[in-house]
Order: C-alpha cells, then sequence, then structure tokens
C-alpha cells in the first residue's frame, strides 16, 4: 500500500450531547458532553491511517484551539495535511444530540470555511492528487469541486468514491453529471434525496443512480445491513448486532473498512465483512474513530462478527 488514500472533505470538532432521560421538549435535559475530533473526510482519513494505509487530508482547519487541536490529532495519527488550508477564523463544529440507545435524534454543523476547498485550490495540489490510489470526498466540499474531482477521477482513472454525509447536503449531487463515479454511499434517507422524483422506489432510485454511469452504489440500511449495488449483481450484507453506545461515525468507519479492504486485494463481499466490523467496533466507543484498532486486530475481528 504505497499509493495513499487523499481525502477532501470536512474537519470538524465533534460536540455530543447524550441524552441521560427521554426528552422533554421545549425545558432543559440533562445530559453527558462528549468533545472529539470529527469531520467525515477527516474520521476516515484517521482510521485508514490507524489502519496503516498512507493517508493524506484535503481540508479547512480555523486558527482557533479547535484548529489547533485537530492537526495536532491528525498529525499524531499519521495524517499529511501539507495540502491542507488554515483560516483565520473558526473552526467547523459538529453538534449531535444522542438519545439513550446511542442512536442520533438531531444534529447541527456550522462550516464557516467550506467554500475554501475549490477547484482552484484542488488544482494547485494536481501533482498530489495524482499519486493517489483512492480519492474521497464528502457532501461538506463545494459541488463545483466535486464535479472537478470527477472528471479528475475520470482522466487520470483514480476511483473516487463520494460519501453524502445527510439528506440536505446529498440533494446538491442530485442535478450534477455523476458518470463514472466508482461509488456512492447513502443511506436509506439519502437515497431518495440524490435521485428525481420520478425514481419513488428504492429500486427505481439504485436503476436511475445507475443509469447516470455510477459504477457502485452502496446502500445502508442501519441495523438491517447493507446493500452494494451494481449493473451487474447487488451483494447483501446483515448486520451484527451489538450494545450501542454512540452511533456517531460508524458510516464513515464502514467506509474506511471497505477502502482498506480494496487496498488488500478482497471481493466485494470481503470488503462488506470488513466495513461491518469496523463500523460495529465504532457503535461501542465514544467518539467517531477506533482508535483500539490497527489492521491486524481488525482483520482478527471479521470472524467474530460474520463467521463462517
Amino acid at each position: 500500500m504505497t499509493k495513499p488514500v487523499i481525502c477532501i472533505g470536512a474537519s470538524f470538532v465533534d460536540e455530543l450531547f447524550h441524552i441521560i432521560e427521554e426528552l422533554i421538549p421545549a425545558t432543559t435535559n440533562k445530559a453527558i458532553v462528549t468533545k472529539t475530533a470529527g469531520g467525515v473526510s477527516r474520521n476516515i482519513a484517521h482510521q485508514l491511517s490507524l489502519l496503516d494505509a498512507p493517508v493524506e487530508l484535503i481540508s479547512v482547519f480555523g486558527n482557533d484551539s479547535d484548529g489547533d487541536r485537530l492537526k495536532e490529532i491528525c498529525i499524531n495519527a499519521g495524517i499529511n495535511l501539507d495540502a491542507s488550508i488554515t483560516i483565520d477564523g473558526l473552526s467547523g463544529k459538529y453538534t449531535g444530540i444522542l438519545k439513550q440507545d446511542g442512536s442520533l435524534l438531531a444534529a447541527f454543523v456550522s462550516n464557516p470555511a467550506e467554500h475554501l476547498l475549490t477547484p482552484g485550490h484542488l488544482k494547485k495540489h494536481k501533482d498530489l492528487l495524482s499519486t493517489a490510489s483512492w480519492l474521497v470526498t464528502d457532501t461538506n466540499t463545494p459541488i463545483e469541486t466535486i464535479s472537478w474531482l470527477l472528471d479528475f477521477s475520470n482522466k487520470e482513472n483514480i476511483p473516487l468514491i463520494i460519501e453524502p454525509v445527510s439528506v440536505p447536503p446529498a440533494r446538491k449531487l442530485r442535478d450534477i453529471d455523476l458518470h463514472g463515479l466508482y461509488l456512492i454511499t447513502p443511506n436509506e434517507d439519502e437515497l431518495p434525496a440524490l435521485c428525481s422524483e420520478n425514481a419513488f422506489t428504492t429500486e427505481k432510485q439504485i436503476e436511475e443512480l445507475l443509469s447516470k454511469g455510477v459504477q457502485h452504489i452502496w446502500l445502508h440500511n442501519g441495523k438491517h445491513g447493507s446493500s452494494f449495488y451494481s449493473k451487474e449483481k447487488c451483494i447483501c450484507l446483515h448486520s451484527s448486532t451489538v450494545d450501542i453506545l454512540d452511533s456517531t461515525g460508524a458510516g464513515d468507519g464502514a467506509l474506511s473498512g471497505f477502502i482498506l479492504g480494496k487496498m488488500l486485494g478482497k471481493n466485494d463481499m470481503e470488503c462488506l465483512k470488513l466495513a461491518h466490523t469496523l463500523a460495529a467496533e465504532i457503535l461501542q466507543v465514544h467518539g467517531a474513530v477506533a482508535i483500539h484498532l490497527n489492521q491486524q486486530k481488525l482483520l482478527s475481528l471479521v470472524s467474530k462478527y460474520h463467521p463462517g
């Protein structure tokens, strides 16, 4: 694994409020607060680096204490930040409210520097981007930048993966040319946001994305598992039952596991098993990254969650 995975997108501080008792609207509720490093692309880069994959992160950090801490965490994890931007201002923040079972009730994002990840900035780093084994971006990235990345990936024959993040930013992908995109990873709420109103069933939504030239759609269905679609086949895998502590970052972890599997030369089903294993481990810890895992440990856990 000599060529790096290059992740382009958000780096946030994740501030999570874990509700202690049943939520009562319009009044004060008790909660336990945790503060960790986050941001979809940053999470993926962090997890992959811990799994011994070479990683570059192109993101935006504020010059505040949060930005300094985020950069320190990234560098300590082995992530290269040479192409990232530091602004004179605040770092982005993700605030989540988690129910007693660890699932997300609501979340809020403040990303004042999102617009700075421009095609112009990426053009300055074309030589770096051309060294990538995989390109990964999230929809916190401006839509014109995502379009430029897809065109670049097609010209350079480097697979690009887009993580939709959530329903509102996923909608901006609906009207752009996705031809040649290697993989998009929506959940059951984000999938309709990617498609036209004429595609009103899951089957039609998958067909529409494939007809646009998307090579693979990986549909996440929470506790029901996930399905991996292409024109040739559909592969489904169940989720393992675990006690959820914190659902933040489970999808990011799953994608990290999938990419690692591809870098190790594994087939699609093997990659899904690796992805589900990593997601299951993240669900059982605070924060969006399983810092207790290395590559060897993760590979050894696959048989625990998916025996046989």
